[in-house]
């Protein structure tokens, strides 16, 4: 099977009027169709460039982003892009929220509406579909926000601290419910976090990056021990704790 993303040897600096301020220095790696890969590291590492080099939002000095052999583009319809907001417009219903995507490329195919219904079906929001965000939960709106994003179907989807902004609670149920939707919807994934017990829980494997001008420290396989994996589950595998002091200890090396 071919990855689906490679990176490689890949570059950054940014240049101000002050000077110039190299960010992520010769990153290299592979994401297969299917796999749930987490990005950790040191706040101002790097990670959010990361993610803005891979949907070709920037251009790398050096080295090649490829999607399938293709590099991507600002816009790229292949990539899914999940920010730390959920972005949702306050005077469209939260069903017209979800068709926004669709509508701006003009992609509402009977097929894809279905998509939509399903969705909103299987994921408990057929019955807010009239209501407007201010009127939902942060979770749900967080739901919604990822229904939106997938109803495009996306190849490839990048999540940037997509929970962040949710008290610990909430963020724990909203990662585990959309865990178990990518892994449901077979979606190829990057997540970029500072929780690394949210990177273990989620993720296939984990990259850590050290501090800027970031390189890969390490790369983790995550392999747990249970029947069925959930983000919850997880968290109370045995091997849990061995990854976790791992990834701490390799973050506190290079921070």
């Amino acid at each position: 099977m071919k990855p689906l993303l490679e990176v490689r040897d890949v570059s950054l600096s940014y240049h101000t009027i002050s000077g110039e301020t190299r960010a992520l220095s010769h990153i290299s790696f592979d994401l297969m169709p299917g796999e749930f890969l987490a990005v950790v590291g040191p706040s101002g590492c790097g990670k959010s460039t990361l993610l803005n080099l891979i949907c070709g939002l920037l251009a790398a000095e050096e080295g090649s982003v490829l999607m399938n052999g293709v590099p991507p583009s600002p816009g790229d319809p292949r990539i899914g892009y999940m920010l730390q907001k959920d972005h949702l417009l306050e005077w469209r219903t939260i069903y017209r929220n979800i068709l926004l995507g669709l509508e701006i490329r003009d992609e509402q195919t009977p097929e894809k509406l279905a998509y939509i219904e399903e969705m909103l079906k299987t994921y408990g929001l057929d019955k807010f579909r009239k209501a407007h965000p201010s009127q939902l939960s942060g979770g749900m709106r967080q739901r919604a926000a990822l229904i939106r994003t997938l109803a495009l179907k996306p190849e490839l989807l990048l999540l940037d601290e997509p929970f962040s902004a949710l008290d610990y609670q909430t963020r724990l149920n909203v990662s585990d419910d959309i865990g178990r939707i990518l892994r449901k919807e077979q979606k190829t994934a990057i997540l970029v976090t500072h929780d690394i017990s949210e990177a273990i829980s989620m993720a296939d494997r984990v990259i850590i990056l050290s501090a800027r001008p970031a390189h890969v420290a390490r790369i983790v396989p995550i392999r747990l021990s249970l029947t069925e994996r959930t983000p919850l589950a997880s968290r109370s595998a045995p091997e849990f704790k061995s990854y976790f002091n791992l990834i701490w200890k390799e973050l506190n090396q290079n921070d």
